[in-house]
């Protein structure tokens, strides 16, 4: 009978020596390989989803387009020479996660940013060539080893165009992390190579400012205003901004696709040499509804309702005092005293 495995372990060539974390689905271990030695990381669904179709198809699909990539920025995804169960196999890598880089670092420096977005960009190049759109890039899915090199992790919702069959069914083609997801897929849509710059343009914009470009009371308000609004231009939170960088980040995160960059490879080139990118006043144009505004809207609203209520209230009572109601005689004869 399966049961949940442990450090201690032995996972078919697998040897489990670490809990190195566990998530909502997963445990991933650090593990040695008993047959080249090399150490590995396991990834482990708990038993319960092991049984669950649409769990599976998006578990089969991270591991089949990691073990199609081949990229420096890329986690490695490894092939077992026999599998007794589901778990990915990857190459182990001793980092941590740009989200937590983030936490201490707000905002960032603008070479070091720089140079994550470069790397981020680079490895989104490959993997459009390569049919496949990651579709939920985010700071906890990016990997930052001691010396700086970045490397992208979790495919498990990813977009592989070259294969022969796409497996939607059961699946939301609006899953992703709402921060972070283009408006297309907000609005359901499957999305291709724009929708990683329109992802990557909000975590550049994040690393250099400490904010999100957009803001919402809760996770509806802030899909509407993805739709519908204009974001926060990145001067708002840092005045003094490198306007070339400021057009970079506009330019990746525009509202319609066809207004982004229409390529990974044209994105990278501007990171690389962002002192040649045209100025052309994307943030001037920019009309963002707060959320300090949102909420003094709603408040007057709020304010509007009660007031009238309270207005009609004392008309009543007014109403009731300049016209006492008749008292009547028994014999149905009113009187107001006597």
């Amino acid at each position: 009978m399966m049961r949940e495995v442990n450090v201690g372990d032995k996972l078919d060539q697998y040897l489990l020596t670490e809990l190195i974390a566990r998530s909502g689905m997963a445990s991933i271990f650090k593990a040695i390989d008993q047959i080249s030695g090399a150490t590995v990381a396991i990834k482990v669904p708990y038993l319960q989803f092991e049984s669950d179709v649409v769990f599976y198809e998006r578990f089969r699909r991270e591991e089949d387009v990691g073990r199609r990539l081949d990229h420096p920025n890329i986690i490695k995804v490894l092939t077992p020479r026999h599998k007794s169960r589901m778990y990915i196999a990857m190459e182990y890598v001793d980092g941590i996660s740009l989200r937590a880089i983030m936490r201490d670092e707000r905002p960032m420096r603008r070479e070091r940013a720089l140079d994550f977005a470069r790397q981020i960009c680079d490895a989104m190049v490959y993997m459009h060539s390569q049919g496949v759109v990651h579709r939920d890039l985010k700071p906890e899915n990016v990997l930052i080893t001691a010396d700086g090199k970045v490397k992208l992790m979790d495919f498990g919702i990813a977009l592989d165009e070259s294969a022969r069959r796409l497996t939607w069914t059961g699946l939301s083609t609006t899953i992703g992390t709402p921060d972070y997801m283009a408006p297309e897929q907000v609005s359901g849509r499957h999305g291709d190579g724009r929708t990683d710059t329109y992802a990557l343009g909000t975590m550049l914009y994040e690393m250099l400012t400490g904010n999100l470009p957009f803001e919402g009371s809760n996770v509806y308000a802030l899909m509407r205003a993805k739709t519908s609004e204009d974001p926060q231009p990145p001067n708002r939170f840092v005045p003094d901004i490198d306007p070339h960088l400021e057009e970079i980040i506009l330019h990746a995160i525009e509202r319609l696709p066809r207004n982004r960059y229409q390529s990974s490879a044209e994105m990278l080139e501007d990171l690389k040499d962002p002192e040649r990118v045209p100025l052309t006043g994307r943030a001037k144009r920019l009309h963002p509804r707060s959320l300090q505004a949102r909420r003094l809207r709603r408040a007057l609203m709020v304010s509007l309702f009660f007031g009238s209520l309270a207005a009609i209230f004392v008309a009543l009572i007014w109403l009731a005092n300049r016209y006492p109601a008749a008292r009547t005689t028994p014999a149905g004869q009113s009187f107001r005293g006597r």
